[in-house]
């Protein structure tokens, strides 16, 4: 299915069941330079936490480090905003499930600096490559 876009991001619905689809966005992501730093089961916590249940979701924190090297470079606390949020997530359908990525053109606008947007449309290009990719 085609990509589409959010107020705050881009998903595209797959068909394939959910732990396919992680490993295609991991293959995906990896291709455009990015590695996982971070994995959250947001639905097992729920579980555990608060004994809520929710379809499987998870949440990555993908980082392509010479990015974040030049961004943190040119604004030391922008850290507050790295990684990059993918989401992978069960699907209403059977067998299908749902990759989604934070914009990082909005994710880092909230600095107010124009010098970043460059850095930021960079990985913007290579996120929406990686999720056309799967």
């Amino acid at each position: 299915m085609a990509i589409e876009d959010t107020r705050y991001g881009m998903k595209r619905t797959l068909n394939l069941p959910l732990d396919e689809a992680d490993s295609a966005v991991r293959a995906a992501l990896k291709e455009e330079g990015f590695g996982i730093l971070t994995e959250i089961d947001l639905s097992g916590t729920l579980r555990e936490k608060i004994g809520a249940e929710v379809r499987p979701y998870r949440i990555l924190g993908a980082c392509n480090p010479p990015i974040a090297h030049q961004a943190v470079t040119e604004e030391l606390d922008i850290g507050l905003l790295l990684p990059c949020n993918v989401v992978v997530y069960q699907g209403d359908d059977a067998g299908t499930s749902v990759v989604g990525m934070l914009d990082p053109v909005t994710q880092l606008g909230v600095t107010g600096r124009e010098d970043i947007e460059p850095l930021a449309k960079e990985v913007r290009e290579r996120m929406r490559k990686a999720l056309d990719a799967i």
